[in-house]
């Protein structure tokens, strides 16, 4: 029997993630009370981390986030085409990025340096409005941001911008290193590096909305670093930034995706039957083999080859083989009460005794955040727990 019906008028699928946004409002709202001095930004990077940019952000409004964040452009773009019309910052831009367009959307724009500052003048002058910008200090990370040598290039610059009329100057912020391991010594070289370049654009005359610092770990751990906004990515959609730290329970978080097959084969071989490509695993006895149809393809690691966990029939199996393109098997044990069609779970909130992400990230040697994210668009995602109000603040139908 399948364990999670398909809902009236569904219709039946290879594959499907549930993605359930009553779970991702509440823990939006669990997060906002971490952090009840400081704004949330929902951060939906990569599609919301494979959840689905519009209809997460939409929720994360919904409960009380009064930004959204994108890295690239084109999600920026893209929300607010979707009907997106609060504030919105945007953080990874390159040479001859869409500037204008995202002037003209109103969205924050972020600016690492006195190029990316030019450009944006540029095309300031060419929409007719100024724009927002928020300034990045590279406080230890050593990815995007300006050098703390370079800073005071860059606020000079942005405070003649400012008195020209092309630019308000609404945020100043950084990214941790090492939030996910709490104590570590890099988190208040950081916070030094950070409240220096704060007081510094303050006392050349920036007056910033906003001053942020803190990811999902320092949300949860690290009250010092709240300031005022809070940028909460993967704790949003219910996955621990910190598994060594706290499981999303400790948190009081719950996992909003969950990852389901439906089995496309099941049949008895012999003992002595390879398995898959390379045949690096054999039967060893006449057992029971079910199909399961997704594969690397769909974003399943191959990396989970023979250690990638599945819930099928109440019981954990393991991928027995190597995961394909777009089909692995599992080997059932001699279980001939699974029928074509019932459902192989592959991870969840964990609360019907399926594996978690958590899970499948220990067994391939990865973090719960990539196995989330590189789940393909050749799965469906299936949505629960809409708002059914039909009104979002901060979106217009």
């Amino acid at each position: 029997m399948n364990e999670t019906p398909l809902r009236a008028g569904e219709t039946p699928m290879r594959a499907r993630a549930l993605v359930d946004l009553a779970a991702l409002r509440a823990n939006v709202r669990t997060l906002k009370a971490r952090a009840p001095r400081s704004q949330l930004m929902a951060v939906v990077k990569a599609n919301a981390y494979g959840h689905g940019a519009v209809q997460c952000a939409r929720a994360a409004r919904e409960a009380g986030a009064e930004w959204v964040g994108t890295a690239t452009p084109d999600e920026a773009l893209a929300l607010r085409a979707a009907g997106d019309t609060g504030r919105l910052m945007c953080w990874l831009w390159t040479p001859g990025s869409p500037w204008r367009e995202a002037v003209e959307a109103d969205v924050d724009v972020s600016v690492s340096g006195v190029w990316a500052l030019a450009e944006l003048c540029e095309a300031v002058r060419d929409a007719g409005r100024p724009a927002r910008v928020q300034l990045k200090i590279d406080t230890g990370l050593g990815r995007n941001g300006c050098q703390p040598d370079d800073w005071p290039e860059l606020i000079a610059a942005a405070r003649e911008a400012e008195d020209a009329g092309l630019v308000k100057v609404t945020g100043i912020w950084s990214h941790f290193a090492c939030a996910d391991e709490p104590g570590h010594p890099s988190i208040q070289a950081q916070l030094r590096v950070f409240r220096d370049a704060v007081a510094y654009a303050e006392r050349q005359g920036v007056e910033p909305e906003v001053r942020h610092i803190a990811n999902s770990p320092a949300t949860l751990t690290i009250p010092e670093a709240h300031f005022d906004l809070v940028r909460t990515g993967i704790a949003m959609y219910g996955v621990s930034p910190s598994p060594e730290v706290g499981t999303p329970q400790d948190f009081g978080l719950k996992p909003v995706m969950t990852l389901s097959a439906y089995l496309a084969s099941v049949k008895r071989v012999p003992g002595g039957h390879g398995v898959s490509y390379g045949h690096h695993y054999v039967t060893p006895g006449p057992t029971t083999l079910a199909l399961v149809p997704v594969g690397y393809a769909d974003g399943i690691p191959r990396a989970g080859s023979g250690t990638g966990p599945v819930l099928v029939g109440g019981k954990w199996r393991t991928v027995a083989g190597r995961v394909a393109m777009d089909q692995f098997v599992v080997d059932l044990g001699g279980d001939d009460t699974a029928r074509v069609g019932d459902e192989a779970v592959l991870f969840g909130p964990g609360d019907r005794g399926e594996p978690t992400a958590e899970d499948w990230a220990r067994a391939t040697g990865t973090i719960a955040y990539e196995v989330v994210t590189r789940i393909s668009n050749r799965v469906p995602r299936v949505y629960v727990g809409e708002n059914v109000d039909g009104y979002v603040d901060g979106y217009t139908e």
